[in-house]
C-alpha cells in the first residue's frame, strides 16, 4: 500500500426480534456481535483499486475506480460486489477516491445468517468515509451499504443489517423504527441474570439471492397494497389481515403483523428491566410465526429450536433472512452444556450436519481498530 491509513471493524449481527419487518417499515430489535470483517485500507493516488480477502486469497481484485462506472460487474466474482459497491457509491454520489487499497479479513461464518454481508459492506464503508467524506453520517453510511448489496449484488434487502452494524452498542440491543429511524439503545445484560444467548450455527448456508427473499418481498407489497396501508407496518390489529383473500398473502401478513408487536413486547420487557426469561416464549413465538406463517425456516433449524427448548432453553428462534442459517436460544449459563449436547445429538441422529454452537454478548458497532486491538 502506498499508504496504509489504518483498519477498520464492522460487526455481524443478530437479531434478538423482528425478522423481516425492516423492508415493511417497521421495528427491530438486533444485537451486535464479537464477531466481524476487518477491513485494512490504504490511500492510493493512481486511481487503481486493489481488493484482496483473507477468504477468498485466490481472487485478488485490480480495477480502477473509473471501470467501476461502467459494465462489467458480471466479471468480477460476487464476493467483491460488496465492498466494490461501497466504492462506487461513494464516487456516484460525489466523493472523490483518487485510489484506495483494500484487505479484508472476516470471522462472522458466510452463509450462517449472521449478516457477514452487511459486515463486509459497513467495514468498507466506514474505511471509505474516514478516509475520503468523513462529514458523511450515520444514516448515510447505512445507506450507501444498503445500496451496495441492493444494486450492485441484487439482493432487495432492507436497513435491518447495516444499521445493526453501525449503531449498536455494546451491552445493548438496538430498539429501531425502521420507518423514522429513531433508535433506542437498551441493555442487555445477560450475565447479571444467569444467562446466555447461544448462537446454533446450523451449517445450512441460506441464500438471499435464488428469488425466494425477493418473493417474499414482493408478497408483503402486494398485501399492503390489498389492504390499502403504505406498508404492513400501518396494520393496527392481526384481525385486519383476515381482509386478505388469498391465503399465502394472509400469512404473510400475519407475521409481519404478530412479529412487530413481538418487537414492542419485548423491548419494553427489557427497557424496564425485566428477567429476560420472560421474553423467551415471544423468541419461540416468533420462530413458529416464520415457520409457518412467512415459510423461511428448515428443518434443521426447527430441530434445533425444539432441540433446545426441550432441553431447557426459555426460548429459541432462527434468525436472519431464513431458508437456513443460525438460530438463537436463550439459555441458563449452566445449562448451556447440556443445551449443546442435546443439540448436537439430536442432529447426529437426522443426519444434519453437526452444529457450531458458541455464546454471544452485545458488542460495539462498526468503528476504526486501535494499534493494540
Amino acid at each position: 500500500m502506498e499508504s496504509t491509513a489504518g483498519r477498520w471493524l464492522a460487526p455481524g449481527r443478530v437479531n434478538l426480534i423482528g425478522e423481516h419487518t425492516d423492508y415493511n417499515d417497521g421495528f427491530v430489535l438486533p444485537m451486535a456481535l464479537p464477531l466481524g470483517v476487518t477491513c485494512t485500507a490504504g490511500v492510493r493516488g493512481d486511481g487503481m483499486v486493489r481488493l484482496r480477502s483473507r477468504q477468498r486469497a485466490a481472487e485478488p481484485i485490480e480495477t480502477s475506480t473509473a471501470a467501476l462506472d461502467v459494465s462489467g460487474w458480471s466479471e468480477l466474482p460476487e464476493w467483491s460486489h460488496y465492498a466494490l459497491g461501497v466504492l462506487r457509491e461513494f464516487t456516484r454520489r460525489g466523493y472523490e477516491v483518487p485510489g484506495v487499497e483494500l484487505d479484508l479479513d472476516g470471522t462472522v461464518p458466510i452463509g450462517a445468517g449472521l449478516s457477514s454481508s452487511a459486515a463486509l459492506s459497513c467495514s468498507v464503508a466506514i474505511a471509505l468515509r474516514d478516509l475520503f467524506a468523513p462529514s458523511l453520517s450515520a444514516a448515510e453510511i447505512i445507506d450507501i451499504a444498503r445500496t451496495a448489496e441492493n444494486v450492485y449484488v441484487g439482493v432487495p434487502t432492507g436497513v435491518l443489517d447495516q444499521s445493526a452494524a453501525i449503531l449498536c452498542t455494546a451491552g445493548h440491543v438496538l430498539f429501531l423504527d425502521v420507518r423514522t429511524g429513531e433508535h433506542e439503545q437498551i441493555p442487555f445484560d445477560l450475565e447479571r441474570f444467569g444467562l446466555e444467548l447461544l448462537v446454533v450455527d446450523t451449517g445450512t448456508p441460506h441464500r438471499l439471492v435464488d428469488g425466494e427473499y425477493a418473493r417474499r418481498r414482493t408478497e408483503c407489497a402486494t398485501a399492503a397494497e390489498e389492504l390499502d396501508v403504505p406498508f404492513l407496518r400501518d396494520v393496527t390489529s392481526p384481525d385486519l389481515v383476515e381482509r386478505l383473500r388469498d391465503p399465502v398473502l394472509r400469512r404473510r401478513a400475519r407475521h409481519v403483523v404478530t412479529e412487530n408487536a413481538r418487537v414492542r413486547t419485548v423491548a419494553e420487557q427489557l427497557r424496564t428491566g425485566g428477567d429476560p426469561r420472560t421474553i423467551g416464549p415471544t423468541l419461540t413465538a416468533g420462530h413458529h410465526s416464520l415457520r409457518d406463517d412467512y415459510e423461511v425456516s428448515a428443518p434443521p433449524l426447527d430441530t434445533a429450536v425444539e432441540t433446545a427448548t426441550a432441553a431447557g432453553a426459555y426460548g429459541a428462534r432462527m434468525v436472519g433472512g431464513g431458508f437456513g442459517g443460525s438460530v438463537i436460544a436463550l439459555v441458563d449459563r449452566e445449562n448451556t452444556p447440556n443445551v449443546i449436547h442435546a443439540i448436537r445429538k439430536t442432529f447426529h441422529t437426522n443426519g444434519f450436519k453437526p452444529p457450531r454452537t458458541f455464546a454471544v454478548t452485545p458488542a460495539a458497532g462498526a468503528h476504526r481498530l486501535r494499534d493494540h486491538e
